[in-house]
């Protein structure tokens, strides 16, 4: 009987257990039912454990934020610097950095202030796309974008691709180019407990260089956070060089008219849905710089080279991505752009040029929508169309302020066969040129462009693919090819590559064990083609040009790439090497003595060598970059002959932990044996250099 009477109190406790428990099962079976599956063990203990804390003590914790980096298989070749990786290159602006990807050539004109534009594979400037957060910078007056104003400062991830981009979803612009490169920049994240971020930078050294920055970043709520982006810069530009002159001794002379002023401002706004998220951006950028124009030896210090520009570009963008259910996702982007382009240049301080005093407005407005279905689980669609409109006023004699109005629209499908991948695009292009004078514009022109990829993985333990792909892409002649007073030609017809590439990607990853944690190597042969290529030709006589369709290019080529991680004891390693080798031969005149040449700047050989060490604290990074043989000119002759070229850069940095912040301080040596070359024939380039970066985070 006593042992009864203490048992009794017991069944009500088990009796209320057992009715929570009925309770929550049919709660959790009756929630699936809507959903058509059925409850898993998960959903059951999370409606038992819902129960249980209705009358169990509990106690709060802050919340635990896992952030990570979804990486979407690339089936086209891509090639990636990101994170520390990137931010320990001794690298300024995104021109630096892109120097070590295979297949690429830099044009350099000199010093921090020169133009630096990129040409992939020999195909040409214009048929490089640049992305900025995803949205393209546009240029409609020349085509060009000048890589070497965008700092690397606030930069996460700098992204090159051959052909296009392979994601399952993305705008028309993502298929319109021959290769693009991706500047993807820092997106706020936040240590458990922390609601900003700040980060104080100051770089200073060689040539009067002083390049302040400041990042800040604020959580704003549950799902919005903020960025904010500030940088200036200010370099004399100045640098000693040696040359040999035509009598044929060496002699030094300085650098002049290279100075650079500029400011750079960011805010950026960014936003989480239940299925998706939104982002928004306001970039501007104001400069003033001296052009320091090409040296003759022959004649030195006859020019002075006193031209001057200033540019001030404004854009506002924003995009949102949503995934409204587990077969359709839907992406807008939108963009307005204002760029100010002042060009200054007087004759009496460079007799070779005339007066020239102009100002260049252009204004763009941009819209996309894309679409992507999950048809099946083996077959993935995307629907995309762009809309954007631009237009371009001048203070020139005779001008027509034209406008282009640009229609895009792309539809790509993706199969998937087990080992094999198949993905496809069509993409319809239609652009309307429009003037204020009569007659003046081109009128309108509608071109399909195709683009095949494949992949395949021939086994399953062995991260091993075997890719390819095939695209015919064209560029619409820029507005300065078409109309500029005196040089444009309406009557232009687009210039059209046509692509094959066939490579293959080997990955392995060790145990943390092993003293070879990763390598990593990629290869890819390719042969491209241009035709009806823009040139320019003399008229009647030397002073007035016009633009024709003549050029004809053909190119083959290889690329190698190679990457490893070590790691022994506290001491990390890093290498990365790549090679290339190009032969872009002219084929446009048959009669011509010249004819299969190398075309200019295109070096049948050249490669970089990334290596760094990283010891507690400690780190020491290492670059090499060497360009091969190659011709100034179309004419592959000994006075066009220039010589190979290398520079090596080492940089050596600390961190001091300060009770919560962090103190790095750095030290780059560029071109560390005082190399003296020329990217551009008589443009100099800067001998040996340093560099003092001081960056705080708080």
């Amino acid at each position: 009987m006593t042992r009864m009477k203490n048992r009794r109190p017991a069944r009500p406790f088990i009796r209320l257990m057992c009715l929570l428990l009925v309770v929550q099962v049919g709660r959790a079976m009756a929630l699936p039912a809507r959903t058509t599956t059925r409850p898993t063990a998960a959903a059951l203990a999370h409606g038992i454990g819902d129960s249980l804390g209705s009358w169990m003590p509990t106690q709060r914790i802050d919340s635990v934020s896992v952030v990570g980096r979804r990486t979407p298989e690339k089936i086209i070749p891509a090639q990636v610097l990101s994170g520390e990786e990137l931010r320990k290159l001794n690298a300024h602006s995104v021109a630096d950095a892109i120097r070590y990807f295979s297949g690429v050539q830099i044009k350099d004109y000199g010093g921090i202030g020169g133009l630096k534009t990129v040409n992939v594979r020999s195909l040409g400037t214009q048929h490089v796309g640049v992305f900025y957060d995803g949205i393209q910078l546009g240029n409609a007056q020349n085509g060009q974008i000048d890589l070497g104003r965008y700092s690397l400062d606030n930069m996460e991830a700098v992204t090159l691709y051959n052909g296009q981009k392979s994601s399952a979803i993305q705008s028309a612009k993502d298929y319109a180019s021959a290769s693009a490169v991706y500047l993807q920049t820092r997106t706020p994240t936040f240590a458990p407990g922390r609601r900003h971020n700040l980060r104080l930078t100051l770089k200073g050294g060689s040539f009067g260089t002083i390049n302040p920055s400041i990042l800040y970043e604020q959580q704003l709520g549950k799902r919005i956070s903020n960025s904010f982006n500030a940088e200036f810069l200010y370099t004399t530009g100045r640098y000693r060089f040696s040359y040999t002159k035509a009598d044929g001794y060496d002699t030094t002379a300085v650098r002049r008219n290279g100075d650079v002023r500029a400011l750079r401002i960011e805010e950026g706004l960014f936003g989480r849905l239940d299925k998706g998220s939104w982002r928004a951006k306001v970039y501007f950028y104001d400069s003033e710089r001296g052009y320091p124009g090409a040296f003759v030896r022959e004649e030195p210090g006859k020019f002075r080279h006193e031209d001057r520009q200033w540019d001030t570009n404004f854009f506002v963008q924003g995009a949102l991505d949503q995934q409204f259910t587990p077969w359709y996702r839907f992406v807008v982007q939108a963009k307005y752009a204002y760029d100010y382009l002042h060009y200054l240049s007087d004759p009496r301080l460079d007799v070779t040029t005339m007066y020239v005093d102009n100002h260049y407005r252009q204004q763009e407005a941009y819209l996309s929508t894309a679409h992507a279905f999950t048809l099946t689980s083996w077959w993935d669609a995307d629907l995309a169309v762009d809309l954007q409109y631009n237009t371009l006023t001048a203070d020139l004699v005779q001008f027509v302020y034209p406008s282009r109005l640009t229609l895009l629209a792309a539809l790509a499908t993706t199969l998937r066969f087990g080992a094999v991948k198949v993905q496809g695009s069509l993409l319809y292009t239609f652009v309307d040129d429009q003037a204020r004078t009569e007659g003046a514009a081109a009128g309108n022109k509608q071109v399909f462009t195709p683009t095949v990829v494949a992949q395949y993985r021939p086994f399953r333990t062995i991260d091993l693919a075997v890719r390819a792909f095939y695209k015919r892409i064209f560029r619409m002649p820029t507005l300065n090819d078409l109309y500029y007073t005196f040089i444009g030609n309406k009557y232009l017809k687009p210039e059209y590559t046509t692509q094959y590439n066939v490579g293959l990607t080997y990955a392995r990853t060790w145990t943390s064990s092993s003293a070879l944690r990763r390598i990593d190597a990629s290869a890819d042969a390719y042969y491209n083609e241009v035709q009806d290529k823009i040139i320019a030709m003399p008229t009647s006589n030397q002073f007035q040009w016009t633009m024709v369709n003549l050029g004809r290019v053909e190119i083959r080529g290889v690329d190698l790439a190679a990457g490893a991680t070590l790691g022994l004891g506290p001491v990390e390693g890093r290498l990365r090497l790549t090679y290339t080798y190009q032969q872009a031969q002219d084929r446009t005149d048959p009669t011509s003595p010249y004819y299969g040449d190398q075309i200019p700047y295109v070096p049948w050989h050249s490669g970089s060598l990334l290596v760094g060490l990283n010891y507690r604290t400690w780190s020491l990074n290492y670059s090499f970059i060497y360009t091969g043989e190659r011709y100034e000119s179309s004419a592959n002759i000994p006075e066009n002959y220039s010589p190979s070229w290398y520079t090596s850069d080492l940089a050596l940095s600390k961190e001091f932990r300060l009770r919560r912040t962090a103190l790095r301080a750095t030290i780059e040596v560029n071109n560390l044996f005082n190399q003296q070359y020329e990217v551009v024939q008589c443009y100099p380039m800067p001998g040996t250099n340093v560099k003092l970066i001081i960056a705080w985070t708080l």
